[in-house]
């Protein structure tokens, strides 16, 4: 998937007349696009567009109009975009309780470790890598990057809906488990 530059970004002026159905079709992609994983834990697989929307929105907040500073905004939200073969995900620890963050991303200290969180694909597992500098030893952080790549062999078999896929995370304290539905893997699957 091509990374964004410079000449997709809309300057405020013209992003804003067309803020609210960019948006409203964002929300209904993304809707196709998150995964929940129990009760603690949910993905939302990027792509192009989706990546494209965060960045406007973040020009729109932080009020950016600088060229330096827009392109500052598309060297960090590039590498979200899934390259060739992958999927990439934003994982979401999710926590209501405001008490528990500290207790509940400790238990889950190693999420990352890159043999915790994988796609089953038929007899294939194909595990996720997580981008670096979201944790450290003594801390965990609730929003994670993490791509799974994908062998031409298992992008085939993504595509076929009668071979079973799930996401999963298989931690010491948190296992969930959950199924990839045809409508959401054929959405992935344009990704590729």
């Amino acid at each position: 998937m091509e990374s964004l530059n410079l000449n997709d970004i809309r300057p405020l002026s013209e992003y804003e007349p067309v803020r609210k159905v960019f948006r409203d079709r964002i929300i209904a992609l993304k809707k196709g696009r998150r995964v929940l994983l129990g009760d603690r834990i949910s993905t939302v697989f990027e792509n192009r567009d989706t990546i494209l929307f965060q960045i406007q929105e973040m020009m729109r907040v932080e009020h950016i109009y600088d060229p330096v500073k827009i392109q500052d905004e598309l060297d960090a939200y590039n590498p979200l975009i899934p390259g060739p073969g992958e999927l990439s995900a934003t994982l979401f620890i999710e926590i209501t309780d405001s008490d528990r963050i500290k207790e509940i991303l400790d238990r889950l200290s190693g999420i990352d470790d890159g043999r915790s969180v994988f796609i089953d694909l038929g007899s294939d597992r194909i595990y996720g890598r997580f981008e670096a500098g979201h944790s450290r030893e003594d801390k965990l952080s609730a929003v994670h990057y993490v791509r799974f790549a994908f062998s031409p062999e298992q992008r085939t078999l993504f595509r076929d809906i009668r071979i079973p896929a799930a996401l999963a995370v298989d931690h010491p304290h948190y296992r969930a488990r959950t199924p990839l539905i045809p409508e959401v893997r054929h959405q992935l699957a344009m990704d590729f």
